[in-house]
């Protein structure tokens, strides 16, 4: 199973129209095939020294059963006007796949 953390990089002020956006998306995504697990999560206000701060910033915690199904779910129908709905919204989006370390 592969983890995917992506990091949603939103517009000031716009973070949550987008949290709207995935929320709507969310069932969707989770009703494709070799999907395990789709959370949106967003910056927790601690105020301690050791923690990065992305008050503007949505991460994506999604459970994949392989490389082929994370890209079908990147190709579908839904992710294509999902993204053409906030591409206003979003400044930059990094992608990290991820697997068990051995």
């Amino acid at each position: 199973m592969l983890t995917v953390i992506a990091e949603i990089c939103v517009k000031p002020g716009r973070r949550t129209a987008v949290l709207q956006a995935i929320e709507k998306l969310t069932p969707l995504v989770l009703q494709e095939e070799g999907c395990g697990s789709y959370q949106a999560l967003t910056d927790y206000k601690a105020q301690v020294p050791w923690k990065q701060n992305s008050p503007d910033s949505i991460f994506m915690v999604e459970h994949w059963d392989s490389l082929r199904h994370l890209e079908q779910h990147q190709q579908a129908d839904h992710m294509e006007a999902h993204r053409a709905n906030i591409k206003n919204d979003v400044v930059d989006v990094k992608i990290f796949v991820l697997e068990p370390a051995k």
